[in-house]
């Protein structure tokens, strides 16, 4: 089995339009989630998102070719190619069919689908935008990513709901590390901050009605009620190590282990103790062959929602045991709220950088503790320290729990 290695990454999102604004917001606290600008809330019961605030795609994209694409992918091709740039490759020079991209998304093109749709209704339905399917279909992120870069290896879209963007990176590893790829472009995109996405999802009582947005979103907290729904995109270059060394590329951290599993129990929740997502993680300690005391933090999924946070605080005590209470698990949803398909994407970033700079980011506006969430979750206040092992969830609709394990190298570092 080969090494695997991170040499770049991009992201936009709530807090950030690329990985430096990114970054200081998140060590500093920075909440990105604020009242909904893009839809008209008057008549629903839930005010508050995490948008991309002051978006205009003509500042990252060819106008053109953006109309052609849904928010989704806009988002998926910025924080690509800032990924790749920031790596320093050049595809060109590579065999491109050595190259291939795996971008999750948890439900596409919903915006196009609901503007296309009463497009449809008012001029009938043969006069919807031609670019309507590719617009709309959940795979074409990576495929208009993978056409931009020249990337010719696998492309694929995992849609795997809310544990997505950590399949897709740990499947871009998978792929490395047994040798079918050299470099990966990985991660996930979502936009669906959309009537119907919203409606959808406070109809079934998922998301949090609180009109005060520091209390919105508070993962951890006795008094949370529901996840906050935000966008955006993460995107990860991936490489085979001797690869990245020959051509000289600067390393953030090593890859060492995947791990997921189903709950196979109830289309929303978890199953009962967090079992799922305790396999998922023990499956990516073995997987790279280390103990569960290695591991010195957590990027937790913590969506905010009850079921969620304690469930993942049974599976850590399940496979942790009394290391549980020496890690630290913390939740960037605090910042970003909800990304769905782009959360493991986005919060592999997250956790690469937290590797890299030796900084534990904070689970922000938490007040009340609620006891049977009792880890050190970081509240409020990120802090500075030298970190070996992290470990990023993901847990989704449908059962789909995945894990992923990154590795400081003492070697060609930045």
């Amino acid at each position: 089995m080969r090494r695997v290695v991170i040499t770049g990454i991009g992201t936009i999102n709530p807090v950030g339009h690329n990985l430096e604004e990114s970054w200081a917001n998140v060590k500093k606290g920075v909440c990105g989630i604020d009242f909904t600008k893009q839809i008209d809330t008057t008549d629903f019961k839930v005010k508050v998102s995490g948008e991309v605030k002051d978006y205009d795609p003509a500042n990252f994209l060819d106008k053109r070719e953006a109309r052609k694409m849904d928010r989704y992918t806009q988002f998926g091709m910025i924080a690509a190619r800032e990924a790749i740039k920031d790596s320093g490759i050049d595809i060109e020079k590579e065999d491109p069919f050595r190259c291939g991209t795996i971008v999750s998304s948890g439900i596409g093109g919903i915006g196009s689908i609901e503007t296309n749709f009463e497009k449809g209704e008012k001029r009938g339905f043969d006069r919807v935008s031609p670019f309507f399917i590719p617009m709309t279909i959940s795979n074409l992120a990576a495929g208009q990513i993978a056409i931009a870069h020249d990337a010719r290896g696998l492309c694929t879209c995992p849609v795997t709901a809310c544990a997505g963007g950590t399949n897709a990176i740990g499947d871009a590893f998978r792929n490395i590390r047994d040798g079918y790829e050299d470099v990966m472009i990985a991660g996930g995109c979502e936009a669906a901050i959309t009537r119907l996405s919203i409606g959808g999802f406070t109809s079934m009582k998922a998301l949090s009605d609180a009109t005060d947005e520091n209390r919105a979103s508070i993962p951890f907290d006795q008094e949370r009620h529901g996840f906050v729904m935000g966008e955006g995109a993460g995107m990860l270059v991936l490489e085979e190590y001797n690869h990245a060394l020959q051509r000289g590329a600067h390393i953030y951290c090593e890859m060492v282990g995947y791990g997921v599993s189903c709950d196979a129990h109830h289309i929303t929740a978890p199953l009962e103790g967090g079992i799922g997502g305790a396999k998922a993680m023990q499956r990516a300690l073995d997987d790279a062959q280390i103990q569960a005391d290695d591991i010195d933090y957590i990027n937790a999924h913590g969506t905010s929602t009850h079921l969620n946070d304690l469930g993942e605080t049974q599976a850590i005590k399940h496979v942790f045991g009394k290391h549980a209470y020496q890690l630290a698990v913390s939740s960037t949803k605090g910042n970003t709220g909800h990304c769905l398909g782009a959360a493991g994407g986005i919060e592999g970033v997250f956790s690469v950088k937290a590797l890299s700079t030796s900084f534990i980011p904070p689970t922000i506006n938490y007040r009340v503790k609620d006891e049977e969430c009792d880890l050190d979750i970081v509240p409020n206040q990120g802090r500075y320290q030298k970190l070996h092992y992290v470990m990023s969830n993901s847990l989704g609709f449908g059962g789909h729990n995945a894990s992923i394990i990154f590795k400081e190298v003492q070697d060609g570092t930045r």
